[in-house]
């Protein structure tokens, strides 16, 4: 190597190539790097090998990176990827698009950061479009010894001569960057989980979301009027529905599309709706675009510090200037936040070359930052989630949110995210896609084909991050009817009672694991460690999960295996080696091995760790401040095992040094509780 590595951390090294940009994901990150963390995980001294056969130069477009790649390496990451998991042989493309027509890498939430089979993850610090080739392409005369003739051809199609292929030959990672002189890059050693907790570290650690956000979420029908939501809040505690949060849609602005950031006429008296439904115990979601309308009273203050062409005729705020981002931030705290609102859902954040009604700006647009139109495509998710979180964090108030656009260096924002593309089979593989890169993935359940299809997304969606019921379509509950055209009338399904009485079942399940499912989260805080990650994280010696993208890890111990309504009642499920045992029955199963599993429409398969102590809730409505868990044990198999629960106040930054409540099953089958701290007691367990 002709240049210097820099170790920064136990395990990190960074790079610097050439001459960087300054305007980059790590320039506007507003976390510092979790270094005590790091320093907790095991030892690396010595630079990934990968590193040691880097080159790179100058070219007409700008440069490119080669990375030596082994014909037997697999890669995962590049943010959420919808249409694939390992990535080894494939060309991603890091660019937002809301919208893409095909596996090109281009999501609505795309990062330049891989993790490999070999034992390093990389992050390339920039906003750019870059290409990653991932094995595609070998160097000039690496194929001169290829001299084989008349090889017969065995399948004549399309599919058979594009399929993916990996290579039998030595190839090269290919890292093209555009319009720049210089990267930096950083260097993150270990296997894929490990490499996957010290990219997160760096970034700040993963959020920490409030309890009531791992809850229930219900997104209002569009056209509700003030009236409307507070008969829906109440109709749903009336039927013991669990549900903490509430979203208002469009509507509730009184103009969007480009955005007011006001309230409507449809919602006269919005504080006294926030006061009667902070009595019933919901939070408020609002959703809203970055696009100011000239009708907004920040309008004409924002004028000069956004980009020079508009969206919907509205501004484009330059969130990479402080005086921009100040300035909408200021408003919403003060009118918005101060009011009662928990929380913001920010759509449209991202680009789209395929949908008729254009939200995205050219790329020659220029910000008062210094950001172009390409750089701020690639960072406004993230700059618009730093603004509307610094609102929460002053207030030392915990927010989890929604957002459309996300990017490198997310891990620490409370922000989970959502797509308008709505493949039932391509929502399940996100669960496993987004961990690789710090992001956290909702599989919401919002248009269904059938009362089938609505199990089918509800089951997926309670074994996720946010439990998210989007019916901004539809003015009554999606159990009484899926059908959009009968639901507006008011119809139900004719065995509605039979939906209803499921759906209620898998979100109070939901409830009954969210002391689980904050552990799991608290882990991602403190140690990088995704909440809901691939398999192949966990088991990154089983050939079967490399490619596994149809079952996913859910926090320490849990295995989901969703069905889709394309699948009937039937799928194969993968065990890796070991004992497993199933979540619902406690049937004991061998693992490394396939099984067929039956599961009728309301039965989603979810398997256990050997071993493993499961504390599970009785449900509660919603998540007060004054919440007490009433805890029960399930144990899965023998031997010595724990499990901690986290006890603190769930709402505020300064409080997560509370208890530690450790679970603990000794050789002879005994469990024991053991409370350490002096913070108030929020668990009750029962053995």
């Amino acid at each position: 190597m002709d240049f210097n590595m820099e170790l920064i951390a136990n395990g990190i090294w960074k790079l610097v190539l050439g001459e960087p940009e300054d305007l980059t994901p790590v320039h506007y990150n507003n976390f510092s790097m979790l270094s005590d963390a790091l320093e907790e995980l095991p030892v690396r001294e010595n630079c990934p090998k990968a590193a040691e056969g880097l080159k790179w130069k100058k070219t007409a477009r700008g440069i490119t990176v080669t990375l030596p790649m082994n014909t037997n390496e697999d890669i995962y990451g590049f943010g959420l990827q919808l249409k694939s998991l390992n990535q080894s042989g494939r060309k991603r493309r890091i660019r937002v698009n809301s919208d893409p027509p095909a596996d090109t890498g281009e999501s609505h939430a795309p990062a330049p950061f891989y993790v490999s089979s070999a034992g390093y993850g990389l992050f390339a610090d920039t906003f750019r479009y870059a290409d990653f080739y991932m094995g595609t392409n070998a160097e000039k005369g690496a194929s001169n010894e290829k001299t084989e003739v008349n090889q017969k051809h065995e399948e004549f199609s399309e599919s058979a001569l594009y399929a993916l292929k990996k290579a039998k030959e030595e190839r090269k990672i290919i890292i093209e960057i555009p319009h720049v002189k210089g990267v930096t890059l950083y260097f993150f050693a270990g296997e894929l989980k490990e490499a996957v907790q010290r990219y997160n570290l760096f970034s700040g650690g993963g959020c920490l979301p409030p309890m009531w956000g791992l809850g229930v979420w219900y997104r209002t029908y569009g056209g509700s009027d003030q009236n409307k939501v507070l008969e829906l809040a109440g109709q749903m505690r009336e039927d013991g529905i669990p549900v903490d949060v509430l979203g208002l849609e469009p509507g509730w602005h009184s103009h969007s599309y480009s955005c007011t950031f006001q309230w409507s006429s449809m919602f006269p008296e919005p504080k006294s709706m926030l006061d009667q439904l902070k009595e019933m115990a919901y939070n408020v979601n609002l959703w809203e675009h970055a696009f100011v309308y000239p009708a907004s009273p920040i309008y004409q203050e924002l004028i000069p510090y956004s980009g020079d062409y508009e969206v919907w005729n509205g501004l484009i705020p330059d969130f990479g200037s402080p005086e921009g981002s100040k300035i909408f931030a200021d408003y919403h705290e003060k009118y918005l936040v101060d009011q009662g609102i928990s929380g913001f859902k920010l759509d449209e954040c991202d680009n789209s070359d395929y949908n008729p009604s254009n939200w995205s700006f050219p790329d020659s647009t220029e910000f008062p930052s210094g950001l172009d139109g390409e750089q701020m495509h690639n960072g406004i998710g993230m700059l618009y989630q730093n603004t509307l979180h610094g609102i929460y964090k002053k207030k030392n108030r915990r927010t989890l949110s929604q957002v459309r656009a996300s990017g490198a260096l997310a891990a620490p924002l409370p922000f989970v995210l959502y797509s308008d593309l709505y493949n039932h089979k391509d929502f399940i593989r996100g669960m496993s896609t987004a961990g690789f890169s710090g992001m956290l993935w909702s599989p919401e359940v919002r248009s269904c084909e059938n009362g089938q299809d609505l199990l089918r997304r509800v089951e997926s969606v309670v074994f996720s991050p946010q439990a998210l019921l989007n019916c901004w379509r539809i003015p009554n509950p999606p159990w009484y009817q899926v059908d959009v055209e009968k639901n507006l009338q008011g119809e139900r399904m004719e065995d509605w009672e039979y939906y209803f009485n499921t759906c209620k079942m898998y979100l109070e399940l939901r409830m009954s694991l969210l002391p689980y499912l904050y552990s799991s989260f608290m882990d991602y805080h403190r140690k990088g460690i995704p909440p809901v990650r691939a398999v192949v994280m966990d088991y990154p010696e089983d050939e079967q999960a490399a490619y596994l993208d149809t079952q996913y890890m859910f926090g320490e111990s849990m295995m989901v295996c969703p069905l889709t309504v394309e699948d009937g009642k039937k799928r194969v499920v993968w065990l890796p080696k070991g004992k497993w045992h199933d979540f619902f029955t406690g049937q004991v199963l061998e693992g490394g091995k396939s099984i067929e599993v039956n599961a009728d429409y309301d039965e989603i398969p979810v398997y256990v760790k050997d071993g493993a102590l499961i504390p599970l809730a009785k449900p509660v409505m919603a998540v007060k401040e004054d919440t007490v868990f009433q805890i029960s044990v399930k144990s899965f198999g023998e031997g010595v095992s724990s499990f901690t629960l986290y006890e603190d106040d769930f709402v505020s930054y300064d409080g997560t040094e509370g208890n530690r409540v450790v679970i603990s099953r000794d050789a002879d089958g005994e469990i024991k509780v053991v409370r350490s701290g002096d913070g108030e007691v929020r668990y009750v367990i029962e053995l």
